[in-house]
């Protein structure tokens, strides 16, 4: 039987997850809960732009958990430990995309209830997306070739006005006057989530960290900007070059870093790569790029079409995982304890 799904969000990513829940025979959507009262009312399917699916979105979160899904597949913003907690405590699992993958960045405390809320309802919650998240999958695959082991990176190295948020964008720095105070505490602020992505990777590598660190540049746009989303004037942040590193033994060994820039008028300037870099440093040494676009009968015609190849990408990690996370021991599970996630149901 299909797992049974309330999609919580309808936002980029959430309208997504819609149409992937909806084309996946092994996933059905039973609900779908929005905060803006603009969408509640609507069919879900209206709302992803697709056909309608007979789902009407809710603003009554609990009218929606007692429909008793498996799953609620979670893509806010940010990641909400209220939330969390009231769907865990209920035996419902939960899949998100919401800057969440071990829970560690929110505070020692919000993790804390996470797992009891999870120990109550013996239930599950696994994060993921593209990067953080798949990109530590990408690179412990990559090392699972070698005999020994120095160093594992993964590099997200795009033109960041390829994914219109503006909020995300505003929380790493872009758009401030580049000489702001504690621009680089922000950045930290605002990505901190990677820190938990290395953690991940330590996790299944078996290394006990000495540090997590952090380390960035940024550069300023050299003109007026106008994305659509947002603008970003003459001197202001316009793309960052940071690392979150994971220390042993006085040494980087895991690392995730991300070279963003919005557009093209930088400086100082550095060269994008347009996807994810994955080197390890070993016996032997392995390098390799992940690039993804939209098949060629659904070349993009604007800026939004072109934008749905990102989201796509952010949004499957976390859908592909839910028959894997409902059958998991209950508790904050990651690709380090989970089984091999695939794309099942997506052939044909």
């Amino acid at each position: 039987m299909a797992y049974r799904v309330v999609q919580w969000n309808a936002g980029n990513v959430g309208r997504r997850a819609i149409i992937a829940i909806q084309r996946n025979p092994n996933l059905e959507l039973v609900g779908c809960y929005v905060r803006d009262s603009d969408k509640a009312g609507k069919d879900a399917g209206t709302l992803a732009g697709i056909e309608p699916i007979d789902v009407v979105a809710s603003q009554n979160a609990d009218a929606l958990l007692a429909l008793k899904p498996d799953c609620v597949s979670y893509n806010g913003l940010w990641a909400n430990a209220d939330d969390f907690c009231a769907i865990l405590e209920r035996g419902i699992n939960i899949v998100t995309t919401s800057a969440f993958i071990t829970g560690h960045s929110l505070g020692e405390e919000a993790r804390n209830r996470i797992l009891s809320a999870c120990e109550k309802g013996n239930s599950s919650i696994f994060g993921s997306g593209i990067h953080p998240g798949f990109s530590s999958l990408l690179g412990l695959v990559a090392a699972g070739l070698c005999d020994k082991i120095d160093c594992v990176s993964v590099l997200e190295s795009v033109d960041a006005s390829g994914y219109a948020s503006k909020e995300t964008w505003e929380s790493c720095g872009f758009g401030a006057p580049i000489n702001t105070p504690g621009l680089s505490d922000t950045l930290r602020e605002g990505s901190k989530v990677f820190s938990e992505g290395v953690r991940v990777a330590g996790m299944a590598l078996q290394i006990p960290f000495d540090d997590i660190r952090f380390d960035a540049s940024f550069s300023a746009a050299v003109g007026d900007c106008d994305f659509g989303f947002m603008q970003i004037a003459k001197g202001c942040v316009a793309g960052v070059n940071a690392a979150w590193q994971g220390i042993y033994r006085g040494r980087p060994v895991v690392e995730l870093k991300y070279r963003w820039k919005m557009g093209t008028k930088v400086e100082p300037d550095y060269p994008l790569h347009e996807g994810y870099v994955v080197n390890v440093q070993g016996r032997p040494n392995v390098s390799f790029t992940l690039k993804h676009s939209l098949p060629d009968d659904e070349q993009p015609s604007s800026a939004i079409e072109a934008m749905q190849s990102n989201l796509i990408t952010t949004a499957l990690p976390a859908i592909n995982a839910i028959p894997a996370v409902c059958r998991a021991p209950a508790g904050i599970r990651t690709y380090a304890d989970l089984p091999l996630i695939t794309g099942a149901g997506f052939v044909g």
